[in-house]
């Protein structure tokens, strides 16, 4: 999994993507988990708890994290979203699905 995901690290730094949707992760361990360098957070979303089946995840840059009024939400295994702020109180919605 460490491999996997700092691959898609250094493949969205090279790229310069701040944000990314995934779908069939497999990103069943942790509800998020943060690489150090490139500097990108994971978000599978689900708790560990919880049954799993294909997986759902964002990918953010951290810098873009730290200003999230919130953070992306599991709905189930096959959905999550994540408010983005626009301007004022307008709001984008992302979903992973």
């Amino acid at each position: 999994l460490e491999r996997r995901t700092a691959l898609i690290a250094l493949e969205l730094a090279r790229s310069e993507v701040d944000i990314i949707a995934l779908s069939e992760t497999g990103f069943s361990e942790q509800s998020h988990l943060e690489e150090v360098a490139p500097h990108y957070t994971f978000w599978s979303g689900r708790p560990k708890a919880e049954r799993r089946d294909a997986g759902v995840a964002f990918v953010i840059r951290n810098d873009l994290v730290g200003p999230l009024p919130c953070l992306p939400q599991g709905i189930n295994d096959h959905l999550m979203n994540l408010r983005l702020p626009l301007w004022a109180d307008k709001f984008a919605a992302i979903i992973s699905a």
